[in-house]
């Protein structure tokens, strides 16, 4: 019997952990998702705006 709430102490332990780590992965992805969405609304403002192009071979930037 001893043996057996043993294993079961440590499936809990186990579970209990893996739990935090997809409670904090969960977290981070959140983040993450925002930071991505943040980062296209940016750039399709930057499309919108006409800046942010990329100058090919020796061709001159608008500005110039």
């Amino acid at each position: 019997m001893t043996e057996i709430e043993e294993r079961l102490a440590h499936l809990i332990r186990t579970v209990d952990d893996l739990s935090d780590t997809v409670a904090r992965q969960d977290r981070e992805i959140a983040v993450l998702t925002r930071r991505v969405e943040m980062l296209l609304y940016r750039e399709a403002q930057r499309e919108s705006e006409g800046t942010g192009g990329v100058v090919l071979g020796n061709e001159k930037p608008p500005h110039y």
